[in-house]
């Protein structure tokens, strides 16, 4: 239970203070246990960012699967996917942050692969689902899925970074759904 605790105040901190100056006394702090109490859960700082980092995915996957159960159309299947994403960063807002810190970029290659596995994992749901777009013949086949797919994370992470960069003043489920909707149609073949 105080790991999870824990998770949740290294987060919280994250979203107030930012990734580079949460310390570990800033988190036994918010938890209210001693910063030897919190070595006992977490041996180094890096172990604690890790829980972060696993915390982070649990909650992607979940999310991630409970989108992919909601229909078997592959668009509508992307566009749940990306909503989930997009959802999870609303629930999460420091993860933006966090992808640019100090943290993940030097101090740490171990969050620093935790988070790139991450990406790597989401691409690959939606690389599946425009590849099964394009078996139906709803999209078009000029576009190779995996480029199709950099381009909707892309769209993901730009989004993020502008909802971040903007304090946070718009729906970001709802105009990324907004944009998405625009790029693929961009991708759907056009019927005569």
């Amino acid at each position: 239970m105080r790991k999870a605790e824990i998770v949740a105040a290294v987060l919280d901190l994250a979203d107030q203070i930012g990734p580079d100056r949460v310390t570990t006394g800033a988190a036994a702090s918010a938890v209210g246990v001693s910063q030897a109490a919190l070595f006992r859960h977490f041996p180094t700082k890096a172990a604690m960012w890790l829980a972060v980092a696993d915390h982070v995915a649990g909650e992607l996957a979940m999310e991630w699967q409970r989108a992919l159960a909601g229909t078997d159309n592959p668009l509508d299947r992307v566009t749940a996917l990306m909503a989930a994403q997009l959802g999870q960063i609303a629930a999460t807002p420091t993860l933006p942050m966090l992808l640019f810190s100090r943290e993940l970029n030097v101090g740490n290659e171990d969050l620093r692969a935790a988070f790139r596995g991450l990406l790597m994992k989401f691409q690959a749901l939606i690389v599946a689902e425009l590849a099964r777009g394009q078996d139906a013949g709803c999209l078009r086949r000029e576009v190779a899925p995996e480029d199709a797919a950099v381009l909707l994370t892309s769209l993901v992470q730009g989004m993020a970074i502008r909802w971040s960069l903007g304090a946070r003043n718009f729906s970001l489920i709802g105009e990324g759904k907004r944009v998405l909707e625009i790029q693929l149609r961009l991708l759907t073949v056009k019927e005569d």
